[in-house]
């Protein structure tokens, strides 16, 4: 499963979140949240917040996060 990433624009935490996964060819979909009543309520739903950026792997979820906590996530997941 492609994992999603919730950002807000402008947000450098972000920016930050996807340059790594960039970086590191880890594919995603992203869903800017912001002016999306539809993907700030799956947010929500997802971590019981509206902080990002938020990564959600098949479930498994990642709530407002640095790059050193994106990068443990990532060690328990394929990367394809």
């Amino acid at each position: 499963m492609t994992p999603t990433l919730y950002v807000k624009t402008g947000c450098p935490y972000c920016k930050a979140a996807m340059d790594y996964l960039d970086e590191h060819q880890v594919k995603y979909e992203k869903v800017d949240v912001r002016g999306s009543d539809s993907g700030m309520k799956k947010l929500q739903e997802l971590s019981g917040q509206t902080k990002t950026p938020t990564l959600d792997w098949d479930g498994d979820v990642l709530a407002d996060f640095g790059t050193e906590e994106l990068e443990g996530f990532l060690k328990n997941h394929a990367t394809s």
